[in-house]
């Protein structure tokens, strides 16, 4: 009997060894079961076939073999992550971390954000990779498993790896979730994020992302309680750092946009964001807008400040001479030349002033249009955590001696235009009130200029200048009266030459000689004058000069300002609606040979997008096309990124994958999670279920097939 109930015993020990094995497959299998569902994770070799994402494998990487001859518990496989994380031991945490989660899921918040972190601090870029992947992982099932520390921590490590791809997505993560970190992470996320070109890209729709964010909360302040709108609202250096980027890019188009945002959100922009803005307007020919601005600028009298602006009045001398407006050119170089020395102390120059602060408003945009909008500046504010490099990009203005003064190179446009068109008498009352209003050195000024003139022979522009330099009562010393004399010898010019030699008997020159005594000696001279003798004090500048000028002479004559001119007509008209007036604007262009630009076509696309009318914008595509193909009009990828939108919102989805095949030909980067995002907010359902069997036309067939196209390039299933 006894025998018999031993049996029993060794008979029921063996069921339970039975049925515990069982209980651990069954956890195995359930797991395995539960990430299937996601097509994440694969699961165990005992129970299940690696079928899954092959890039997400690393996270099961312990067999159940193992796992069912230790017989591991959940306590137990928490108690060697908890040690691993503890002791900073990326390959234990890990296999620990992965087990765990095979067996149960995933463990508490606390433990993935230190896995993250743990990962997030390898140097190895496949550990990197890994956390980035569990992230998305996590973010799929149990995106409340997520706090922003961790992510940005490994946002931030996978930018200083030069993975601004991965790390953008991290950060969109963070701002999905509603819950964002400090203003100042923020600010170091993107100094790091616009570095490279494709960060800049991905910066910008990031930073127009929170702004986004912070509208629609603010403005549904009720709905959203538990989140402070202005505690996440993006700062000026943040605003600054994405602006810098993208004129550095030349995303001007996407600046713009940012500009716009400023205003909106309620930042007060300070004297970087005004240069920046300079820089961007000066490429796009947006004159007005810096006009505006210059009422504003001109009142700075900080010795820092008057350098850091210098690139502001650069910019607006150059659209000056962009649009040929010469009388307005010439005005800003004599206020320039006639401003007194700073005295201001040169302190502070990254830190708050002492004094009052004083804002501006600026109006962005047309005066008479309803749409504009002002933007609040204060421009003796420098931000001490960015400041903007002005002095590499000033050709035509430099700052000397504590004022700014236009360059040589300045000074040569100014001469060449109003030679081109004939217009001395303006270049010599320019002349004139320099010398009357400024100090002794930019005196000199106007004899370096006819020096400048005489070596390039330009004698009649030499001679001219003199003229009216004599009729204002302004002494010429007799080095320029022998010089132009010299010139005219050498040329032949014997008229000429009787001439200039009644004007300078009336200064005491050659008085008691012959006309012929006179030329023979000037001639003379000039042949046995030392080279020593002739180099003077600004012997320097006038070479300078000469070089300036005798590029600028041989460049010839364009109409590149009817090119700004009808560009800003016709961004009004756009803005403002009035597509029609714009159209015939476009058509003069044409008509009169002047080649449409990136903006021109980028207004139009703006003033159709506005008006909502994307079948014209399909037909503008094609002109378009036909100009990018014939090389007469520059690949940009701003352009294409406009007109991409707005082909995805009009649902034109033939179009959007030309515009998609003509960027990957020109390795432009595109930012799929926005294209994806705008898509399942406007399509989500289009063409979802319908079959090709079941289509019932060769159009609808064929608009099915880009529909999908479209889904398997975003990543939509």
């Amino acid at each position: 009997m006894m025998r018999g109930f031993f049996k029993l015993y060794q008979l029921g020990h063996r069921f339970s060894w039975v049925g515990f094995a069982a209980e651990v497959v069954g956890s195995v299998s359930h797991a395995g079961g539960f990430f299937n569902k996601y097509n994440v994770l694969h699961t165990s070799a005992l129970c299940f076939r690696r079928q899954y994402n092959p890039s997400l494998q690393h996270l099961c990487t312990r067999t159940p073999y193992e796992v069912l001859w230790e017989g591991s518990s959940s306590a137990t496989l928490l108690r060697k992550l908890e040690i691993a994380l503890k002791d900073d031991s990326v390959n234990e945490a890990w296999e620990a971390f992965s087990n765990f989660e095979r067996l149960y899921g995933f463990p508490e918040q606390h433990l993935v954000s230190k896995m993250i972190i743990l990962l997030s601090y390898s140097s190895s870029c496949h550990w990197l990779h890994k956390a980035y992947d569990l992230v998305l992982v996590v973010q799929n099932e149990k995106p409340n498993l997520l706090h922003y520390d961790p992510l940005t921590r490994l946002a931030l490590t996978l930018l200083r790896a030069q993975m601004p791809i991965p790390a953008s997505t991290v950060l969109r993560i963070v701002l999905g979730n509603g819950k964002l970190p400090p203003i100042d992470i923020w600010c170091t996320l993107f100094f790091h994020l616009v570095k490279t070109q494709t960060g800049s890209y991905l910066a910008s729709d990031i930073l127009i992302d929170i702004c986004e964010f912070v509208l629609d909360h603010t403005s549904d302040a009720k709905r959203f309680k538990s989140i402070n709108a202005n505690a996440v609202k993006p700062n000026i250096t943040i605003f600054n750092l994405v602006l810098n980027s993208c004129a550095e890019f030349g995303s001007t188009l996407m600046a713009q946009q940012i500009i716009e945002l400023i205003p909106r959100v309620g930042v007060v922009a300070d004297a970087n964001t005004v240069i920046i803005m300079a820089r961007i307007y000066e490429m796009i020919g947006q004159r007005d807008e810096l006009r505006k601005l210059k009422k504003h600028i001109d009142g700075v009298s900080s010795v820092i400040l008057n350098r850091h602006f210098r690139q502001f009045y650069d910019c607006l001398l150059s659209l000056h001479f962009k649009y040929n407006d010469i009388d307005a050119a010439a005005e800003l170089m004599l206020d320039l030349y006639q401003r007194p020395k700073s005295l201001q102390s040169p302190c502070g120059l990254y830190g708050k002033s002492n004094g009052p602060q004083t804002y501006c408003m600026v109006q962005i945009g047309s005066d008479n249009l309803r749409m504009g909008y002002k933007i609040m500046v204060e421009p003796n504010q420098i931000q001490n955590d960015f400041v903007v490099d002005a002095q590499s990009y000033s050709k035509l203005v430099l700052f000397t001696d504590g004022k700014l003064v236009p360059s040589k190179r300045a000074l040569a446009k100014l001469i060449n235009c109003y030679v081109k068109e004939r217009k001395v008498d303006k270049l010599s009352n320019f002349f004139i009130n320099i010398q009357k209003d400024v100090d002794s050195k930019e005196a000199n000024l106007c004899l370096d200029v006819m020096d400048a003139c005489i070596q390039l022979g330009l004698l009649d522009t030499a001679h001219d200048i003199l003229d009216n330099m004599e009729g204002a009562g302004i002494l010429i010393g007799s080095k320029t009266y022998i010089s132009l004399l010299r010139s005219y010898c050498r040329e032949n010019m014997l008229e000429e030459s009787k001439v200039l030699l009644k004007q300078m008997r009336k200064v005491g020159l050659f008085v008691n000689i012959s006309d012929e005594q006179a030329l023979f000696q000037c001639v003379s001279e000039d042949g046995a004058a030392n080279p020593c003798d002739k180099i003077t004090a600004s012997s320097v500048g006038k070479s300078h000069l000469v070089e300036y000028l005798d590029r600028e002479l041989r460049e010839e004559y364009s109409k590149c300002h009817l090119i700004y001119e009808f560009n800003s007509s016709i961004q009004f008209f756009c803005k403002a609606k009035m597509i029609e007036d714009a159209l015939k604007t476009f058509k003069r262009m044409k008509q009169r040979n002047i080649q449409p630009t990136v903006q021109t076509f980028s207004h139009l696309v703006y003033g159709y997008s506005l008006l909502k009318m994307y079948r014209e914008i399909t037909i503008l595509w094609g002109e378009i096309r036909r100009r990018l193909e014939d090389g007469v009009l520059v690949v940009d990828r701003d352009l294409f990124e406009l007109l991409l939108w707005n082909f995805l919102k009009g649902g034109y989805f033939e179009r959007v994958l030309e515009i998609i095949n003509c960027m990957i030909k020109q390795n432009m980067y595109i930012d799929k999670w926005k294209y994806k995002r705008e898509f399942l907010k406007l399509h989500k359902n289009l063409y979802r279920s319908l079959k090709a069997s079941s289509t019932r036309t060769d159009a609808q067939s064929k608009r099915l097939e880009h529909v999908r196209a479209f889904r398997q390039w975003v990543g939509i299933k």
